[in-house]
């Protein structure tokens, strides 16, 4: 697939999530722990305009990231001010920003997009899986291959991630494994930890079964 067409894709993903906060408005729960949608779109602002979005894994950042946070979150309180916020996310990111080079946002934020459009949708009582075009759940299925190693680092046993037809991808070998079974959006939505929001089906021996209850995988 040429670039500019996996791009079209990004930002395609892009304009559907920023539709999609916006729709649900600021203080909608999400699936993120403890953040409202106001909470989720600072965050998507933050991460592609600041050096503070590095907070997030880089430990001495984190006190004035989440300080920065919680000021755009203030100020998003109001309907005006979060349509705002979420107009500056849906806008891009700088042009002095990673995020403004190519290969970096087809890489970072396929999945990021994917996944955090969930957290809104699938924090309401009723939700159903969205129907995606060939070619964008190909490259999730890619971009997932490209992270299990983190994903799943921790996980006690070996996972399989199987699709229904029939492709599957080792995420984590050992002895005594697991085959997880789901469409390719699924798959996605459980490895990244929204395991209760994520419609799969698991196979493997009792001990197994049972081990795997207990793990969450995730960033």
């Amino acid at each position: 697939m040429l670039v500019s067409e996996v791009m079209h894709l990004v930002q395609a993903s892009r304009l559907a999530l920023a539709e999609t906060l916006l729709a649900a408005g600021p203080t909608a729960d999400t699936l993120c722990d403890g953040w409202q949608t106001r909470h989720l779109a600072a965050h998507l602002v933050l991460r592609e305009s600041s050096v503070l979005g590095a907070g997030v894994i880089f430990k001495p950042l984190s006190k004035k990231l989440d300080a920065k946070l919680n000021q755009m979150v203030i100020k998003a309180q109001t309907p005006e001010g979060y349509a705002a916020l979420v107009r500056m996310f849906r806008s891009g990111p700088p042009a002095l920003s990673p995020f403004a080079i190519e290969k970096i946002n087809q890489s970072a934020n396929l999945a990021e997009f994917f996944i955090h459009t969930e957290d809104v949708r699938r924090a309401r009582g009723q939700w159903a899986p969205r129907v995606l075009d060939t070619e964008y759940t190909e490259l999730l299925w890619q971009s997932l291959i490209r992270m299990t190693r983190v994903l799943f680092r921790h996980a006690p046993i070996g996972i399989i991630l199987t699709r229904p037809d029939g492709q599957r991808h080792v995420a984590k070998k050992a002895p005594n494994a697991v085959s997880i079974t789901g469409p390719v959006t699924e798959l996605m939505m459980y490895s990244f930890g929204r395991i209760d929001q994520s419609l799969v089906l698991f196979e493997g021996g009792e001990t197994a079964l049972e081990i795997v209850k207990g793990f969450k995988p995730g960033m």
